[in-house]
């Protein structure tokens, strides 16, 4: 392949003419944690960095001064602790175990400016630098792009847990560009990060005003304009003063209708919904394809899980979009069905609501790991009203809209996730020069 002028190959792909290719270990020294577990971790004493906190991190870097308060301590005796131990402004902090190999290049660049105490734990290898070839804010990014993480890969070892050495860490190698250009391809990335930072936060505000009108909506202390009243179920099943319960607007696990072993159906895992009532993936099969003794159900269902820590987290759906008439899921789901006085995707957001959720998880019975929410549970949950069809059918809309505006905002986020993904390869590579 010929390479355009300016650039040349190396180790690592074609990058610009003026970049170097630097081991890591002529870069950085490498040192062990301060062996200590999370049974040691109090209210007070010094900052401290868990391998697991590492793993559990969903970014690349800690500041320490604007992050104090939700890092863990640590009450030790300090001066008992190497030097080599004590992270500093710049460092880097990789795991040295994974249960992925995708954990294995997992790491937390330390922003210290003050000099903060701050001690690295178990199972972590501290990255100082000998010298001042790295801007600290490029090192936010360079351990990121695919040809960094594939050498990190390559060089874990192990089978259920994965782990890499001081030693190979030493040898993995990046393209290093000037200092100057450095600090435009950090600040570029710090910039692209920024934006999906206030996206995410905007999208955490709607979902928490979307909980706040479910709250209010459902339990009536809040109506919509052209509703007042109250309600009550009534033996004939229309609705007129107030209370109930909210298995007065389902039936539970009803018998299925008759289906050719040729039809198409639905499969739906637990794995296949999300902890915010989303439908992450529709298995479309042929009824013959379908295991015996799933759980059946038919469109405008409502799935609601029954077992730890499925039921805690939110899993369940209204299947109002279901692509099929017909489908089988997870025996651990229930099947709610709307009567004919009650909307599905009604009884759904009463199932996705924080007081339904903690009020069930008190009645859940069984032995730790197995406990499961009693279908008498969620048929007795009580209603501090129920709501006419027509003013049901009004709620559903104003939250499946708020569901659409958080859907919609995701979906942006994605996408900025991936330019950003993207651009980060570019510039790390010099296919995109900012200088």
């Amino acid at each position: 392949m010929e390479v355009k002028k300016g650039y040349k190959k190396t180790e690592v792909g074609v990058i610009p003419e003026e970049w170097e290719v630097k081991k890591l270990g002529d870069c950085f020294t490498f040192s062990g944690g301060y062996t200590a577990s999370r049974d040691q971790l109090s209210n007070d004493g010094y900052c401290y960095l868990h391998y697991g906190d590492i793993h559990g991190a969903n970014k690349t870097f800690i500041d320490v001064k604007k992050e104090y308060s939700k890092i863990p301590k640590l009450n030790v005796t300090i001066r008992n602790i190497s030097p080599k131990s004590l992270l500093n402004e710049g460092d880097v902090v990789f795991v040295d175990a994974s249960e992925d190999d995708e954990g294995a290049s997992k790491h937390i660049v330390v922003f210290n400016s003050e000099g903060v105490p701050f001690i690295s734990g178990l199972h972590t290898i501290v990255s100082k630098s000998k010298n001042d070839n790295f801007d600290s804010g490029y090192k936010r990014y360079c351990f990121q792009p695919s040809f960094v993480k594939s050498q990190f890969k390559f060089y874990a070892v192990g089978t259920k847990v994965t782990g890499i050495s001081k030693t190979n860490i030493a040898k993995i190698l990046i393209p290093l560009p000037t200092k100057a250009e450095q600090t435009a391809i950090a600040t570029a990335l710090s910039d692209a990060d920024a934006l999906i930072s206030s996206l995410e936060k905007l999208i955490a505000k709607k979902r928490n005003i979307k909980q706040g009108a479910m709250q209010q909506l459902l339990t009536g202390k809040k109506r919509l304009p052209g509703f007042s009243g109250k309600w009550e179920v009534k033996d004939n099943g229309q609705l007129k003063i107030k209370n109930g319960k909210l298995g007065d607007l389902f039936q539970i696990n009803q018998l299925r209708k008759p289906i050719g072993m040729d039809e198409i159906v639905t499969f739906i895992g637990m794995e296949d919904i999300s902890e915010d009532g989303k439908i992450i993936k529709h298995n479309l099969l042929s009824f013959a394809e379908i295991k015996k003794g799933l759980t059946y159900f038919q469109k405008n269902d409502v799935l609601v899980a029954k077992i730890t820590p499925c039921f805690e987290n939110g899993k369940g759906a209204c299947l109002d979009n279901l692509k099929t008439e017909k489908g089988f899921g997870s025996t651990e789901f229930y099947i709610l069905r709307a009567n004919n006085n009650s909307v599905s995707r009604y009884i759904f957001y009463h199932t996705q609501s924080k007081i339904f959720r903690r009020k069930l998880e008190a009645e859940m019975v069984g032995s730790a790991g197995q406990k499961r929410v009693p279908s008498s549970a969620i048929f007795n949950y009580p209603l501090s009203i129920v709501h006419s069809k027509a003013e049901q059918i009004a709620i559903a809309q104003v939250l499946s809209d708020m569901d659409a505006e958080i859907e919609a905002l995701e979906m942006k986020l994605e996408k900025y996730k991936m330019i950003k993904q993207g651009l980060m390869q570019n510039l790390l590579t010099g296919k995109i020069r900012l200088i």
